[in-house]
C-alpha cells in the first residue's frame, strides 16, 4: 500500500481521519487558496483541495495525498474564516435562524496528478441567536480558525437547530465518503 498523506493543517481533519483508523502523515501545502465568489461551492472547494493535494503530491509522488477544503455558504456567498471577532459575530448573526450549506471538496492525488475528486454538501439550520448568545458561544469556541465562525462539534446545542447530511463534513472531512474512496484507491 502507498503511504497516505494529509495535506492539511486542520487538527479536526487529522482527528477525524485518525479516528477512522487510517495511518498517515501530515505535509502542509504552501499554496494560495482561490477566493472566487463566482464559483459554485463545489467548484471552489474542489479547486482549493486540488491545489493543496497536487502541491504535496509533487513532493511526495509515491504517496496518496488527500487535500480538502470546507466552506460555509449562505445565500450563495462563501463564508471563510473570519479575520477578527467582529467579523465572526457578523457571520454567525447572518446564520441565525436560517439554513446554510457546508461544502467540503476532497481531492486524492498521486504521482502529481488527480486520482479522484468528491464533494459533500450538508444543510445546517441554526436556532435564532441573540448577540449575547453568540458572544457566549464565541467565548467557548474559537471562531477565528473555522469557516463560518463556528465549530459544529463544540457546544452544538447552543447553535444547532437541525442538520441534513454528514456531520463530519461540517467538522471538515466527510469521513464515510473519504473512507470509501480510500478503500477503492488503495486496492
Amino acid at each position: 500500500m502507498r503511504p497516505l498523506v494529509l495535506a492539511s493543517a486542520s487538527p479536526r481533519r487529522e482527528e477525524l481521519l485518525r479516528r477512522a483508523g487510517f495511518d498517515f502523515e501530515i505535509v502542509l501545502s504552501q499554496v494560495e487558496e482561490a477566493h472566487d465568489a463566482a464559483l459554485t461551492p463545489e467548484q471552489l472547494t474542489l479547486e482549493n483541495a486540488r491545489r493543496k493535494a497536487l502541491a504535496v503530491s509533487r513532493t511526495r509522488p509515491e504517496a496518496l495525498v488527500i487535500g480538502a477544503d470546507t466552506l460555509v455558504y449562505v445565500d450563495g456567498d462563501p463564508l471563510g474564516k473570519p479575520a477578527d471577532l467582529d467579523e465572526a459575530m457578523a457571520m454567525v448573526r447572518r446564520l441565525s435562524d436560517r439554513t446554510h450549506e457546508v461544502c467540503t471538496g476532497v481531492v486524492f492525488a498521486s504521482d502529481g496528478s488527480v486520482a479522484r475528486e468528491l464533494h459533500v454538501i450538508t444543510h445546517v439550520t441554526f436556532k435564532p441567536l441573540t448577540d449575547e448568545l453568540i458572544r457566549t458561544y464565541h467565548g467557548r469556541v474559537n471562531p477565528l480558525d473555522k469557516a463560518g465562525a463556528y465549530g459544529i462539534q463544540e457546544c452544538t446545542d447552543m447553535v444547532l437547530d437541525c442538520m441534513t447530511g454528514s456531520f463530519t463534513n461540517v467538522v471538515g472531512l466527510p469521513v464515510d465518503e473519504v473512507t470509501a474512496a480510500l478503500h477503492e484507491l488503495q486496492r
